[in-house]
């Protein structure tokens, strides 16, 4: 074979190989959006700055601390996926804390042999005052027909309010030792106890999603609400649905909140609605609803607590780090813009 034959064979070679590297590219691109890219830049960026990133430790560190704002995100995806979103989550972990915390503390003073029993009267208390606002925020969007900007923006200061004036602002302690140890620092199977209950979440979530006809409705009622009607579907009903389990998984982190903290809190999840919607966004959940990807989700999740993480070994303020999450969420929404672009031009 002579040097010129060599050559064009390893110039095919070398064009076969980028034609499969960009075929890759594609595909992950339009499956899973910018997250994959984000991610990897991520890890070797706070790996560089941090020896202590990679460590087995420090990652299942950052596994238990994004378990609140995952619960947090898959709930703000369903409001995504019917065109809306939940600007109350942030109020609703406060209000499931502190009326959980008080509930729980009032239970445990009155019966202090009655621990279990304490403990499920407030999570209880504190899970159902949490759904509350989902449901509210369900009724005046499906009924009233009220966006769900306005809706969950009212709700939010309606639900801080309440928190604030139980507790005037200071926190709620006196609630059993076995709380916090159980669902806060507890372990089963060498996993932290919220992660469990997170992953069996996911589980059921999953499961609803992409194998019942309520997981297509919110899909159907996102992509063209006007269309779902015509076919047949309850949209009132599945937009009711979409903020009932909005709040009700943003009570469960803030049950799980409570018991890490082991305190209720009025002042906390302030930052959660920025938090869940960039993750939805950063994982490809479309803001103009229908689409989206539990799974993504997840990772979407996983990511914002990757950095949070990262920048705090890396000993960034926390002023700054306010401010790269927005960056992050700005940039997330621009690259879903020109994904959704891509997708239509080589579809067409």
């Amino acid at each position: 074979m002579s040097d010129h034959d060599r050559m064009a064979v390893k110039n095919e070679t070398t064009r076969g190989l980028v034609a499969r590297v960009l075929y890759v590219f594609q595909l992950v691109l339009v499956r899973w959006g910018v997250l994959p890219f984000l991610l990897i830049i991520a890890v070797v960026v706070f790996a560089l700055l941090s020896e202590n990133f990679l460590t087995g430790r420090n990652l299942m560190n950052v596994v238990r601390q994004s378990t609140y704002l995952t619960l947090v995100s898959m709930g703000q995806m369903f409001a995504l996926l019917t065109g809306g979103f939940d600007l109350s989550v942030g109020t609703i972990l406060a209000l499931t804390s502190v009326v959980g915390a008080t509930a729980m503390a009032a239970a445990y003073t009155a019966m202090p042999d009655a621990v279990v029993l304490s403990i499920v009267i407030g999570m209880v208390a504190g899970a159902a005052a949490g759904t509350a606002i989902g449901v509210v925020n369900g009724i005046g969007i499906s009924l009233f027909n009220v966006s769900p900007f306005m809706m969950s923006l009212g709700m939010a200061s309606v639900g801080f309010g309440l928190a604030l004036y139980m507790t005037g602002g200071t926190p709620v302690y006196g609630m059993p030792i076995e709380f916090g140890d159980t669902f806060g620092f507890g372990t089963l199977l060498n996993l932290p106890v919220p992660v469990i209950i997170t992953i069996a979440l996911i589980a059921v979530l999953y499961f609803v999603l992409n194998w019942t006809r309520l997981g297509r409705y919110f899909y159907a009622v996102g992509g063209n609400i006007k269309a779902a009607r015509l076919s047949g579907i309850n949209t009132r009903l599945t937009l009711f649905l979409a903020y009932v389990f909005c709040g009700a998984l943003a009570a469960v982190a803030g049950i799980l909140l409570t018991a890490r903290l082991d305190t209720g809190e009025a002042n906390i999840g302030a930052t959660m609605p920025l938090l869940s919607i960039a993750a939805c966004v950063i994982a490809g959940v479309s803001l103009r609803g229908g689409v989206g990807r539990l799974e993504n989700v997840v990772f979407g999740a996983l990511f914002i607590g990757l950095v949070q993480n990262g920048m705090n070994l890396a000993r960034i303020e926390s002023y700054l780090q306010i401010v790269v999450i927005g960056a992050l969420l700005i940039f997330a929404v621009v690259s879903d813009q020109l994904r959704l672009r891509y997708i239509a031009k080589i579809s067409s």
